[in-house]
């Protein structure tokens, strides 16, 4: 069935008129927002990861337990720090968009989502993205009615992720080669939207990390992105690399896009 479009409802007119008062009023300028300590504590979340999330991962804290030397092995809890403190909000505000999302069934669908209905109403699929980030101790910890199942989907996102490695390792070793058996230097990573997006996010934050950064240098190797058909942008992606020496990557769900 059709669902209710979010600014069908009072709810969101309510939202409207919050929004007019930020507009109208000096006092709920950014500026002063954030100097209420108040307020910014309030909109920020912290979650902590459990050991169990960790799986197993250790360091050594020489503070403690000095009777055996100091080696005593930890669990490295880590901590992901939400701040949206900085968005044009209230606690106010923050009510009024829960009364909006409360209305809507937000919890219901996000449940759907991770259960894995056919919310893509669209393609009349399922969304399981979420399913590519958990490990394989997951398998039985949540239910999914997805046609295949919890079990098959994890043994295949897994065999997948694993066979990625695998390709990976072996063009990092040179066991995969160019068609003149040269090494792979150079990779193009072509794809639209997301498959764009997503993938030049992460090159863009290991760029700023010293090790990461180092390593791609020492061994010449790099990475391009090309998001359109358009010749002027090929060449450009493509003008000073060696074709012998390049991998080229397309990524899409359907290979139908154009």
């Amino acid at each position: 069935p059709l669902r209710m479009k979010c600014t069908e409802v009072p709810q969101f007119t309510a939202l409207q008129m919050a929004a007019q008062t930020f507009r109208n009023d000096d006092k709920l300028h950014l500026k002063h927002l954030l100097a209420d300590a108040f307020r910014s504590q309030g909109l920020t979340a912290v979650h902590t990861t459990s050991a169990s999330f960790e799986r197993g991962s250790e360091v050594v804290d020489n503070n403690l337990n000095s009777n055996n030397g100091g080696t005593t092995s930890t669990k490295r809890l880590r901590r992901l720090i939400l701040d949206y403190s900085r968005q044009h909000v209230t606690g106010q505000t923050m009510e009024l968009l829960f009364d909006l999302a409360d209305r809507m069934g937000l919890t219901d669908r996000m449940n759907e989502l991770r259960s894995g209905y056919a919310v893509d109403v669209t393609e009349k699929r399922a969304a399981m993205h979420h399913v590519l980030r958990m490990p394989k101790s997951y398998v039985g910890k949540f239910r999914a009615r997805h046609p295949r199942g919890e079990e098959i989907l994890m043994e295949q996102v897994h065999g997948t992720l694993e066979r990625v490695r695998e390709f990976s390792e072996d063009v990092r070793e040179g066991k995969r080669a160019g068609c003149t058996g040269r090494v792979l230097r150079n990779v193009i990573c072509i794809g639209i939207g997301g498959f764009y997006y997503g993938p030049e996010c992460v090159y863009e934050a290991l760029r700023g990390d010293e090790a990461a950064a180092g390593a791609a240098e020492r061994k010449g190797r790099r990475l391009r992105f090309l998001a359109n058909i358009d010749p002027v942008d090929f060449d450009l992606c493509t003008r000073d690399l060696d074709p012998e020496e390049t991998l080229v990557i397309v990524t899409s769900k359907s290979f139908a896009t154009a």
